[in-house]
């Protein structure tokens, strides 16, 4: 019986043969998940219907699940329309579900393309695709420690 509130079989079996700087990226509805990925990494796809279900949902239950030492966003080039927008929206969301985890770690924002660099490394373990419809909902966990 798990005590997380992760439940999903694979995500729990690719999580507990991640280790240490492994990379967790939790993808938006518009995320090209099927070409943008790392050599090695797993795809699950919970992108029911849209907005179903949230990145911000999944960042939840991951949370609760593994140690994690770096939450990176993907950042907005300077010339997308959306960057005079200011920050995306559901960032907050992410930092709210950081807050309820009692992390203390802030959103690290990479240049767009720099993300799919780092999303595209040996070190990716999986990627979550959600139906997530909110723009820049993009979340990429480096996995930390375990306590002593």
């Amino acid at each position: 019986m798990l005590k997380h509130q992760l439940i999903h079989p694979k995500i729990n079996e690719v999580l507990g043969r991640a280790g240490h700087h492994s990379k967790i990226l939790i993808a938006d509805g518009n995320y090209p998940a099927s070409t943008k990925r790392g050599p090695k990494a797993e795809l699950v796809c919970l992108n029911l219907s849209r907005g179903i279900v949230t990145v911000a949902q999944v960042l939840r239950a991951v949370l609760s699940a593994i140690p994690v030492d770096r939450v990176n966003t993907m950042g907005i080039p300077p010339d997308d329309p959306y960057a005079k927008r200011g920050e995306p929206p559901v960032w907050n969301e992410f930092r709210k579900a950081l807050k309820e985890a009692r992390l203390k770690l802030k959103l690290e924002p990479i240049p767009k393309w720099d993300f799919y660099a780092a999303v595209e490394s040996p070190d990716h373990a999986l990627t979550i695709q959600t139906g997530d419809e909110a723009l820049w909902a993009n979340v990429l966990l480096t996995i930390g420690c375990r306590p002593e």
